[in-house]
């Protein structure tokens, strides 16, 4: 059956058959816009349009009617209850008119899949009353569904009315349901419009075609308040005149105003004035060749010649005609945005869909989904710990970011090890009788010469840096010289058994180091906490960077969490062992304890001798000359033996004092590498490395998978909704890239 348009010259009041074509380009960009507008991207990203709003009875119809020679039924307002994309593209091919209805994002899926079935192929315009009231009873609309239907009275879907033929005009417009001030619903109406238009109104990306009646004023209308509450700079609205037939006499000067945007309500698209065909002439079917001439008879007449009106914003044809070249205008300026934002979003969905994963309806597929997750998070946290921070997986360990430093564990593990020993090696012991020793003095060559014997205070202002050490950990003893000695005096008196005087047994050895040696466990105890503690962190932080499911991730931390604690008990057990070791008798091999005391013997031996010299001087008046005679050595031997006056208990604690000082050293140096390869290494490195793996993950019983991995309701509906926009997305890229 043959398509009934309008007569060519009716729909094109301009005359030749060229004169308001568009060049192919522009046709070519609005068909893309069309095209991707009709995918529902709308939803997601501005396109570029031109909107006709205005009041329920401004007069809209005559003008979408004398902008697109489409007539629109003006009963009933039908054509008022949701918005209508009218598309116009001029083909010399066969004439088409196609109506479709394109869901809004807030419909479900079964709903949005009913509303896009509804597809209607018409013979002619007299079919389109039908054709609307169709597609208000689909959307549910209240008045035109079954007999006691109770929707909305409004839709946000848009009806799209495509018209393809031998119409000389190239242009796509959108009508939105006109603003109401009253309705039977209490309000809710008014504001169900409102929100509408308001929707439309808000995207930088709209142009307004604001419809006013010239009967009212013009700079209070609501549809004028509300575009320049939305287009502050009036950069993007025109606004359009009507029912100029209807003003007072006497008033055309300020209407004409508007013609030449010198009202103060200005615009910086200007207002154009029309004159809507009278009932008499519609219902005496005024043709559009017969509206512009009636229309511009109408405004040649004496009564507006005196106020010199700009022609060129006077009528319906310069309305068509600006209209073609703002929307070019407008699509050519915003297209490129608009690529950039597809390009966005469509990478922002991939990475939501890469989250959420593959579908895991079935048990194995939860398992397998499970499986993943653990060799992803195990390969972060064997770079972690082997300190491979520059593989793929550099963005997790990027410096900078907040919380990089446990992210990056191997090097923060070396960091405390090395503040724990730091902290043993000048704050471990019970009594301090001397300033902490220098970290950066040398191990061994520090031992060359005399312990320094200066009294000094704690000095609290030495912080190592580690949080779990510098922190509530009360300090070291400072004492004197001589309450250290006296201190040991009082512990050799009580361990006194068979040896005879000068000599200590071993139990006096072992009573010292344990009590100096007294504080180790609490601080490693705490070094270890801290480690555990760090550890948790970065595991925390490697789930949350491959987990993104918040349920998946909840589950998956609950078992970590049992791992990691059964990790810390393991490492504290370990710790207790040591801890027990050194409660022992004190035993080593190591040459450095004897290296220790025999050094520490010619220092009291070389202090001895100095101390009788310098009293055997004082004999011979201060003049002390030996000579290789016999008689002068024996002299000197003589006032040497006078001055080396030996208390023997004091000689066994001086003893033991050195004992104690070179074990120490020895025991302290161990300990701390056993803490960090016996404790930290073994227990919670080794355990940080396999806390979650693959095997683990397939060793999980089929309810705990369930519990874990299975995907709500609403998950699935987003994976679904996401997989519908990625590939209206690619289709958009592609639509565009032609």
């Amino acid at each position: 059956m043959a398509i009934t348009l309008p007569d060519n010259e009716n729909s094109r009041p301009g005359g030749g058959h060229l004169n308001t074509l568009q060049s192919t380009k522009v046709k070519q960009r609005l068909n893309q816009i069309d095209r991707i507008r009709a995918k529902g991207i709308g939803d997601h990203i501005s396109l570029p349009q031109l909107v006709v709003c205005g009041a329920q009875s401004a007069g809209k119809s005559s003008v979408l009617e004398g902008i697109t020679g489409i007539p629109f039924p003006r009963q009933d307002g039908v054509c008022t209850k949701f918005g209508t994309e009218i598309i116009l593209r001029h083909s010399l091919e066969t004439a088409s008119i196609n109506a479709s209805i394109i869901p809004h994002i807030t419909r479900d899926e079964q709903e949005a899949k009913e509303l896009r079935s509804f597809q209607r192929r018409l013979d002619g315009y007299e079919e389109l009353p039908d054709t609307i009231k169709d597609a208000a009873a689909c959307m549910g609309i209240r008045g035109f569904g079954a007999p006691g239907c109770d929707g909305p009275a409004f839709a946000a879907d848009v009806l799209r009315i495509e018209v393809t033929g031998d119409i000389g005009l190239h242009l796509t417009v959108v009508d939105l349901p006109g603003l109401i001030s009253v309705d039977e619903t209490g309000g809710e109406d008014v504001k169900l419009v409102e929100s509408l238009v308001d929707w439309y109104l808000q995207s930088s990306r709209t142009i307004i075609l604001a419809v006013v009646q010239a009967t009212n004023d013009i700079v209070i209308e609501p549809i004028i308040q509300r575009a320049r509450h939305f287009d502050k700079s009036g950069q993007r609205t025109v606004g359009i005149i009507t029912k100029s037939d209807l003003i007072n006499k006497g008033t055309e000067g300020r209407i004409a105003l508007f013609t030449k945007n010198l009202d103060q309500t200005k615009l910086k698209l200007g207002y154009f004035l029309l004159k809507n065909p009278s009932p008499e002439e519609l219902a005496a079917g005024t043709t559009a060749l017969e509206r512009k001439r009636l229309e511009m008879e109408f405004f040649r007449s004496e009564r507006w010649r005196e106020h010199g009106l700009n022609f060129s914003r006077v009528g319906i044809e310069a309305l068509r005609s600006f209209l073609q070249v703002l929307l070019e205008d407008h699509i050519e300026r915003e297209l490129p945005k608009v690529c950039n934002e597809i390009d966005v979003l469509l990478e922002r969905t991939q990475a939501e869909l890469h989250d959420l994963g593959e579908e895991r309806l079935t048990i194995g597929d939860q398992r397998l989904f499970l499986s993943k997750l653990s060799m992803d998070f195990q390969g972060i946290m064997q770079a972690a710990l082997e300190g491979s921070y520059h593989t793929h997986l550099s963005g997790f360990f990027s410096y900078g970011a907040e919380s990089a430093t446990p992210r990056r564990l191997r090097a923060r593990f070396h960091e405390l090890n090395g503040l724990f020993a730091d902290y043993m090696r000048d704050k471990s012991q019970k009594r301090n009788i001397g300033s902490p020793r220098d970290p950066t003095e040398d191990e061994e060559s520090g031992d060359q010469g005399e312990e320094v014997e200066q009294v000094v205070e704690e000095d609290d202002s030495l912080s190592i840096g580690h949080p779990g050490l510098d922190n509530g950990l009360p300090p070291c003893q400072s004492v004197s010289r001589g309450a250290f000695d006296g201190w040991v005096k009082q512990v050799y008196k009580r361990t006194r058994g068979q040896e005879l005087p000068g000599n200590y047994s071993n139990i006096l050895l072992t009573e010292l180091f344990h009590e100096q040696s007294s504080r180790w466990p609490q601080i490693a105890k705490r070094h270890v906490i801290t480690v555990h503690k760090e550890t948790s962190s970065c595991v925390q932080l490697a789930l949350n960077h491959v987990i993104k499911d918040d349920h998946v991730r909840h589950g998956m931390l609950k078992i970590v969490n049992r791992r990691l604690q059964q990790t810390l008990d393991d490492a504290l057990a370990e710790l207790q062992k040591l801890c027990s070791d050194e409660k022992l008798q004190p035993i080593t091999y190591n040459h450095y304890y004897t290296d220790n005391i025999q050094k520490s013997r010619q220092n009291a031996t070389k202090a001895v001798i100095q101390k009788a010299l310098h009293g055997a001087s004082h004999d011979v008046h201060g003049v002390l000359h030996i000579s290789n005679t016999e008689s002068d050595k024996l002299r000197l031997l003589s006032s040497l033996q006078r001055h080396v006056v030996v208390d023997m208990d004091q000689q066994a604690c001086e003893e033991a004092k050195s004992g104690l000082k070179s074990y120490y050293k020895v025991a302290m140096k161990t300990f701390v590498d056993n803490v960090c390869r016996q404790v930290v290494e073994r227990h919670i490195a080794l355990s940080a490395r396999s806390i979650l793996t693959p095997t683990g993950a397939l060793q999980l019983s089929d309810d705990q998978v369930k519990e874990i991995a299975s995907e709500t309701q609403s998950k699935q509906e987003r994976r679904n909704e996401l997989k519908m926009l990625e590939k209206c997305l690619r289709e958009c890229v592609w639509e565009l890239s032609t």
